[in-house]
């Protein structure tokens, strides 16, 4: 089980919001930070096949992104999670497996059990538009675990969940990583740190760090602070001599 990303690219008018990306994601969780506009968010999308690079590949076991066989093999929660606010939150979930080609039969159970997993069994028959934001994201979460994806893509999946959801879906998505490769990015620093098998960084649409992260490094929150200051500071001297 392996996701390659090799060379991608993908840039918007005169910003290259993704440069020259390779990296080998093998099952477990991989912690991608970086700033606003680093270029996180574009690199899932087209991890996803939302987004098309204008330039290299990703494949996940030989399949490109968009194949059939890819999709099917795909869970993705976005930063915005879409829904239909007049759908109940069973409805909604019934609707999104038959559209993943889920059996009527099977998408059923698997509903209850993930509507018991986010927490929302009591708010089944309930409108989507009543729910909180909270809720909204717990059920972001349980749309793209319908069909036990091997590849899940999740940005910012805590955002609006109280500090005991956070921790209780944190350890969810440790638990995912274990039989998936998770591509988990939040501006949660700890979150990462308890969770990631590897730690990404971003900036300005590169890779700036890759690597494993353990307590014995120290705390990652300092780690991902000093490497961005690092930077900030690099192009401060080298514009100051004119190289940039």
């Amino acid at each position: 089980m392996e996701l390659i990303i090799d060379r991608v690219s993908k840039q918007y008018k005169n910003r290259i919001a993704v440069d020259r990306i390779s990296l080998k994601l093998g099952r477990g969780v991989h912690g991608l930070l970086g700033e606003n506009g680093a270029g996180k968010t574009t690199l899932m999308r087209m991890i996803c096949g939302i987004l098309r690079p204008d330039s290299g590949t990703i494949t996940f076991d030989n399949a490109d992104v968009s194949e059939e066989a890819y999709r099917r093999i795909l869970g993705y929660l976005p930063q915005d999670f879409g829904y239909y606010p007049e759908f109940s939150a069973s409805d909604f979930l019934l609707y999104l497996a038959a559209l993943k080609g889920i059996p009527k039969k099977a998408a059923r159970q698997k509903a209850a059990e993930l509507l018991e997993l986010v927490s929302l069994s009591d708010m089944a028959r309930k409108k989507i538009k009543t729910f909180s934001g909270g809720m909204k994201q717990r059920l972001g979460i349980a749309q793209a675990l319908l069909n036990d994806p091997k590849l899940l893509i999740l940005d910012e999946p805590t955002a609006g969940l109280d500090p005991k959801e956070r921790v209780r879906f944190r350890d969810l998505i440790g638990q995912l990583g274990k039989e998936s490769i998770v591509l988990l990015s939040t501006h949660i620093v700890s979150d990462i740190e308890h969770i990631a098998d590897q730690v990404l960084m971003m900036k300005d649409g590169q890779l700036i760090y890759q690597g494993k992260w353990d307590g014995a490094r120290g705390d990652l929150e300092a780690f991902y602070l000093k490497q961005f200051t690092k930077t900030q500071d690099t192009d401060k001297q080298e514009a100051s001599y004119g190289t940039v």
